[in-house]
């Protein structure tokens, strides 16, 4: 690595990192003056406040404005190295635009991988603290309200609930029926059902089962309990309040298989954020390289005008992916499609503005 890469390279990573402590100081201040009220009037401890929410509040912001501030700080420092004209001097040298690039590029690839990881596995975790201290704290609290809830347990066994009590993890007016060949083989009706949180397992109470034997033959079960291991459990009745945030991607796959197997609503915020977690990186790279290419020429309107325009770019990514995303959530666009559209947009523009670069 030559002095030249050295020199870009620790004033992008310095921009950088300044950058993101700036936005996220301000965010971490805005964020307090609207939730004290919330703190005080639900009594949170000062020790939780600050290493259960903020702890974690500060690396999940920290990652989630990482592509934009990867942008403004390129734009910013690179319009400053052009309204001193050194990078004038740098090009005058021989090095050709594409050779800039490099420490560019090696920077944002850094930058991305570290995001991946961290949104991948250590984000998550550390979601799961953060989002259980706003729920406790912060958030009205949650009550199961669904009604007439319908789960598919097993391949060929179907669950049904009138009413739910997440407080109690009570189940009002349980059947459980199995199906085979489009016949229904038995059925189990019970007036409640209960979770036993020491054996992890449903308590069916008051129970009548009927079994089809075939040839017109009908079998009646009754009993008052009985224990039951089927593939349901309370969490499937919690809230769901920023839930996708908090799996690591392994459990972001699973939970996807296991909604889909279910045939639930409600699987493509899972599937978006899945595909989130891939794009960012990646977006990462695309907008570092818009960023040098829209600074890189040293500006009649001076370096203000540059990081203006930088703002703006900034801005219309923002909107076109929130509502790319915000299409694929709600089932109007493939969710791989409308993730990476940006990006693919993004990187068009990026190839239009480097041939328009005066060689």
């Amino acid at each position: 690595m030559k002095i030249l890469d050295l020199y870009i390279l620790k004033k992008f990573l310095k921009t950088y990192v300044f950058a993101v402590l700036i936005i996220v100081a301000i965010i971490l201040v805005i964020d307090y003056t609207e939730k004290v009220d919330n703190f005080i009037k639900k009594q949170a401890p000062t020790s939780e406040i600050l290493f259960s929410y903020y702890l974690n509040f500060v690396p999940y912001w920290a990652n989630y404005i990482s592509p934009l501030m990867v942008f403004i700080s390129t734009v910013f420092f690179t319009a400053n190295l052009a309204a001193r004209t050194e990078l004038i001097a740098i090009l005058s040298t021989g090095v050709s635009f594409l050779r800039l690039m490099r420490p560019y590029l090696m920077g944002s690839a850094f930058v991305a991988v570290i995001t991946f990881f961290m949104v991948a596995w250590i984000i998550p975790i550390a979601n799961k603290t953060r989002i259980k201290f706003e729920r406790k704290y912060v958030i009205d609290t949650y009550y199961f309200s669904g009604r007439d809830v319908h789960i598919k347990v097993a391949p060929d066994t179907y669950a049904y609930m009138e009413t739910y009590d997440n407080n109690s993890n009570t189940g009002y007016r349980f059947t459980l029926e199995k199906i085979q060949n489009n016949q229904l083989m038995s059925k189990l009706m019970a007036e409640r059902i209960t979770w036993d949180t020491t054996r992890h397992k449903w308590t069916i109470h008051d129970y009548r089962i009927r079994a089809f034997e075939g040839e017109g033959k009908e079998k009646l079960t009754y009993g008052a309990k009985i224990d039951s291991t089927i593939n349901l459990s309370p969490k499937d009745f919690d809230s769901n309040y920023q839930l996708h945030e908090t799996f690591t991607l392994p459990e972001l796959n699973a939970h996807i298989a296991k909604l889909k197997s279910r045939g639930a609503d409600g699987v493509e915020v899972f599937v978006v954020e899945k595909y989130v977690r891939f794009a960012n990186p990646f977006a990462i790279i695309i907008l570092t390289m818009i960023g040098l290419i829209v600074s890189a020429r040293k500006s009649r309107g001076g370096v203000g005008f540059q990081i203006a325009l930088g703002f703006m770019l900034a801005f219309v990514y923002i909107m076109f992916f929130m509502m790319s995303k915000g299409m694929a959530e709600s089932g109007t666009m493939p969710p791989l499609l409308a993730v990476w559209l940006p990006n693919i947009i993004f990187s068009g523009i990026g190839v239009l503005l480097y041939y328009t670069i005066p060689r």
